[in-house]
């Protein structure tokens, strides 16, 4: 259950918000959205796939882990051992809700929302939204960027989606994956980049996929599957702690 409402500083001036990661904020996902705005710094950390959603249609996510539920990014201790964190779990409670004025003279305006009820909201603890006299707080700022970055990548992932699918680079994905245990994974359901389709494409279809930015996208997406293997070794080493 979520309660969400649109931020305002005079009804939240004392509202917190908890800092770091866990199970208990919700952080315990083995996948997470990825957004072409945040490709750059994702395709360093993660692989980044691609999956159809009943309701939400073709998605881009991040694998954080290779079990449900299990993301081995978390150190157990609030920390995120990662130089890069999605933004989708960055955002935390905060999230873009539209407001227009009611006669559609005028587009839609995106405004901060926060859900009351989420566990990394707070009344006593954590890091303030807004300072003691007024204005918005770093973590606000911080947040309120993120925000953007969702939004923007939103926007661009339809029409990036659109492009992969006209130059016929999607293909479904089938990935092996062995543990020091000899425990085996096979990682399927979802869709990359076609790595063979992606260096043949002629002069005209590369000229297509550069002039919008999809183009070098498209590679970020297609390189990122060698963090497969951290994911990997991330597993063994949480196994051999387990056992130790």
């Amino acid at each position: 259950m979520t309660n969400t409402v649109l931020l305002d500083n005079v009804a939240h001036h004392d509202l917190r918000v908890l800092p770091g990661f866990s199970d208990a904020f919700g952080d315990g996902v083995n996948m997470a959205i990825a957004f072409p705005t945040e490709f750059v710094w994702l395709q360093r950390e993660y692989p980044i796939v691609f999956r159809r959603d009943e309701q939400e249609g073709l998605q881009a996510v991040v694998l954080l882990g290779l079990d449900r539920g299990d993301n081995l990014f978390l150190d157990g201790n609030g920390g995120w051992n990662a130089r890069y964190v999605p933004a989708v779990q960055r955002r935390g409670p905060f999230l873009v809700g539209l407001h227009g004025d009611g006669d559609g003279s005028k587009p839609p305006e995106a405004k901060v929302h926060v859900d009351l009820d989420h566990p990394k909201v707070s009344r006593s603890e954590g890091e303030p939204l807004f300072l003691e006299h007024g204005g918005q707080s770093p973590l606000l700022q911080r947040m309120t960027r993120v925000l953007q970055l969702i939004v923007q990548g939103t926007e661009l992932a339809g029409p990036m989606f659109a492009a992969f699918e006209s130059e016929g680079l999607l293909e479904p994905l089938e990935m092996k994956a062995s543990l020091a245990d000899g425990t085996e994974y096979t990682i399927s359901g979802f869709l990359g980049i076609d790595a063979e389709r992606l260096a043949g494409l002629d002069g005209a279809a590369l000229e297509r996929l550069h002039t919008p930015g999809w183009l070098n996208l498209a590679f970020m997406v297609s390189n990122s599957l060698g963090n497969i293997e951290w994911l990997i070794e991330l597993k063994n080493r949480k196994q051999a702690d387990a056992a130790s």
